[in-house]
């Protein structure tokens, strides 16, 4: 058992007969009145957000959840993931909605499933942070068209269309946020 004093982002709770992460929360201390926790959940069954309001200082039962590093192996049609452990070599295949951002993947990359320790299910599949992935199509940058911060289209080698700054050209390694979908930086080498 926990309080809202321990809500931290990325907590999981029990929460109406089903599993929830916190995406957000708010401890609000109104002038008149009780204190109370503002919160924005997620439904690791499904994936649907939802915002709840808790009185403070209430008890919430925490999920007991796990972090298993994986390796992405392959796609198999449209919507299996086949992934090996990367301690045991067990391979699992999971579906495309329990991945963070599917069009990221690319052959080879380490990924951290969560796990509900009580009935050893896959709840999420998720990114790191950040990926590098390589440009195979863009389009020609006008030259002298610099002075805004004009973006263009870019496929990348897992065939996800970016937009990058004009300066980027094929064959180049660029930073991808994989919450955002968006270009970061160049990969220096």
């Amino acid at each position: 058992m926990a309080t809202t004093a321990d809500f931290r982002n990325g907590l999981c709770i029990e929460h109406n007969n089903d599993l929830w992460t916190i995406v957000e929360f708010q401890h609000v201390k109104p002038g008149k009145g009780p204190a109370f926790v503002r919160t924005k959940l997620k439904n690791l069954r499904n994936g649907r957000v939802l915002e709840n309001t808790f009185t403070a200082g209430v008890k919430v039962e925490l999920a007991r959840v796990e972090r298993r590093p994986y390796q992405f192996l392959y796609k198999e049609g449209d919507n299996t993931y086949n992934f090996m452990h990367t301690e045991t070599y067990e391979q699992l295949a999971i579906e495309k909605n329990l991945i963070n951002n599917p069009d990221l993947l690319k052959e080879g990359q380490t990924v951290e499933i969560m796990y509900h320790t009580d009935s050893d299910t896959p709840l999420t599949c998720e990114l790191p942070p950040f990926v590098d992935l390589e440009i195979i199509e863009s389009d020609p940058g006008v030259k002298g068209d610099t002075a805004t911060n004009s973006l263009k289209r870019a496929v990348v080698e897992t065939g996800t269309e970016i937009y990058v700054p004009l300066f980027i050209t094929v064959g180049e390694k660029i930073k991808v946020d994989t919450r955002t979908n968006k270009y970061s930086e160049r990969v220096k080498e």
